[in-house]
């Protein structure tokens, strides 16, 4: 038991850590992208470059997902409620799904700006060079202070893939403006801003796809329900599982229940532990299970999974 408890203690400690360390990055990825995008949206002005300008509205995104992103990750550790009994976790997700539907709103905009582009090339100044080599340093920078905590936090993620898809940009802008310094090729600024946006909105839609998946409690991708199911009746004990059910609650937390009939009371305590250990296989951590001595369908006029 104590062993236990220090366990989890330590694990508390890594958390607390990893969320002071991503709140950390994010402030850092903040105040350079913030103080970038005015430089940007001058820049793209005065050169009249579309490339930048899109560039500018990807990083107005990212200054907004960073925002929402350090307002979530100190939000969703404030201490749960009798009513909000997970606490507010579930905020990762919600900032995640909305990072991912700006990104994709945002890139439909420049997909339209850049085919008017393409119909109608407008000349660009030389200072869209400078200002898109300046662009892809900071997001180069902003990228790698994110990186870390990006891979353990959905909310970190959000905020990691527009950072992203603004340095793929910039590189887009840098490679524009070389060709329209060296051969004037005007259509080569929308063609940038098309092929960033494309890569931006492979990364967003994933992002919207996995929260909307835990938003409506599916059963994770990596986990398969007839695998837990089998495992679960072959314990010594139990005779069947009914309304089986797994979701996730944020990344870091996947739930389980079940109803389980056993017929023998003796066992139950044997059979309990004998499920938890099981789930474990499956990295589930939080684990309901409803034991049963006789079946109870008709009380239990519910959908049965």
């Amino acid at each position: 038991m104590h062993d236990h408890a220090g366990h989890s203690h330590a694990e508390g400690h890594a958390h607390d850590h990893a969320a002071h360390a991503s709140v950390r990055s994010l402030r850092i990825a903040l105040a350079l992208t913030g103080t970038f995008l005015v430089v940007e949206v001058v820049g793209g002005i005065l050169s009249n470059s579309l490339a930048l300008l899109a560039d500018a509205g990807h990083m107005l995104t990212d200054v907004a997902a960073l925002a929402l992103s350090l307002f979530v990750a100190w939000f969703s550790h404030q201490p749960s409620t009798p009513q909000k009994s997970y606490g507010y976790l579930r905020w990762e997700i919600l900032a995640a799904f909305l990072n991912g539907s700006a990104l994709l709103l945002i890139s439909a905009w420049i997909v339209v700006e850049s085919v008017l582009r393409i119909r109608n090339p407008e000349p660009v100044t030389g200072l869209m060079l400078w200002v898109a080599l300046a662009g892809l340093v900071t997001n180069v920078i902003s990228a790698r202070i994110l990186h870390g905590g990006a891979s353990e936090n959905m909310n970190v993620r959000g905020a990691y893939l527009h950072v992203l898809g603004d340095l793929l940009g910039s590189v887009g802008v840098v490679a524009a403006a070389l060709v329209i310094r060296y051969t004037g090729w005007l259509i080569a600024d929308p063609l940038a801003s098309l092929i960033t946006t494309a890569l931006i909105m492979r990364g967003a839609w994933k992002l919207v796809h996995e929260s909307v998946d835990i938003l409506l409690e599916g059963v994770p991708n990596y986990i398969d329900l007839g695998a837990v199911r089998a495992q679960l009746e072959a314990i010594p004990g139990i005779e069947s599982v009914h309304d089986l059910h797994i979701w996730t609650v944020n990344p870091r937390m996947v739930a389980m229940s079940a109803h389980a009939i056993v017929r023998d009371a003796s066992t139950q305590q044997h059979v309990l532990e004998h499920v938890h250990d099981a789930m474990r296989l499956f990295g589930i951590g939080h684990v309901t299970v409803q034991i049963e001595q006789a079946d109870m369908a008709d009380r239990e006029a519910h959908a049965h999974v």
